[in-house]
């Protein structure tokens, strides 16, 4: 998967995205909403089980309290925790359709370097054109269709 200006080329075709309003960053920060720079591996799957089937057999589903801890000073920064987590976190299982299908790249995980940004997922968009915090966004259908098509550790490239 290469991040182009007219989108991720994966699979022999395009796929329209859009990426972190602070554009694409070779000096990633925590809360800057920018896409970093480089190669990532995809590393995980999750879904909502509630609102889809399971995409492929190597997808975990979130369930109720699943949350991903964005506070960089404390050890659990960016990587999947539980409620209650008193610490900084975004929510899993959101009550929009934002992160009903979320790839999960290797972007500072597993051994994450305070600051440097966490959560740095491929999910669904909220609009064409609308930027994210710092993830690449899909059409629904899209995501679903790059979440049949990838493989454990395939690659998003972020030049």
């Amino acid at each position: 998967m290469v991040l182009t200006p007219r989108g991720v080329r994966f699979a022999g075709r395009y796929w329209p995205c859009t990426i972190g309003r602070g554009g694409a960053t070779s000096d990633k920060r925590e809360g800057d909403g920018a896409t970093p720079r480089g190669v990532h591996r995809i590393v995980g799957l999750l879904y909502r089980p509630d609102r889809m089937a399971r995409p492929v057999d190597w997808a975990v589903p979130i369930r109720p309290g699943d949350l991903w801890s964005d506070d960089a000073g404390h050890e659990d920064y960016n990587l999947m925790v539980r409620a209650p987590y008193p610490h900084s976190h975004e929510t899993l299982r959101r009550a929009d359709p934002l992160y009903d299908l979320v790839l999960i790249t290797d972007w500072n995980w597993p051994r994450a370097e305070s600051g440097r940004g966490s959560a740095i997922f491929l999910h669904q968009w909220r609009r064409p054109g609308f930027p994210t915090e710092g993830c690449v966004a899909f059409r629904r259908e899209h995501l679903r269709q790059i979440a049949g098509l990838i493989r454990y550790e395939t690659r998003l490239i972020v030049p």
